[in-house]
């Protein structure tokens, strides 16, 4: 059975991203469904699998990392707006019987991703 699944890494500090607000949608076309509105825990990663077993299906998703609300709440000084805001990172299913884990690695001057194990 597949998963998905995130972690945040906040290399500014060198630490994982604590606390940050994770949703997930997928994507239909040009409708936009909320699936799962979490936090991420002390080691940056969310309790549970945001999706696993048969809801996890192929096709479309989308992550949006509320990385700027972290970074303030950290108490570093962010321009206003801040560079790095809300990270959305689209991505895609082919096989729903897969692990597919989306880790982001954020700063308030730069993110990535890739996908990992």
């Amino acid at each position: 059975m597949g998963k998905l699944t995130t972690h945040v890494l906040d290399t500014a500090h060198g630490r994982p991203g604590a606390g940050i607000r994770v949703e997930l949608f997928r994507i239909d076309g040009d409708t936009r469904t909320r699936l799962v509105d979490t936090t991420t825990n002390a080691d940056g990663r969310c309790n549970a699998p945001l999706l696993e077993g048969n809801a996890l299906v192929a096709g479309r998703y989308e992550l949006v990392f509320q990385a700027g609300q972290y970074f303030s709440a950290s108490g570093v000084a962010l321009p206003e707006p801040p560079f790095v805001d809300e990270v959305v990172l689209r991505f895609g299913i082919a096989n729903a019987n897969a692990h597919y884990h989306v880790p982001l690695l954020v700063s308030p001057w730069s993110y990535s991703t890739y996908r990992g194990s």
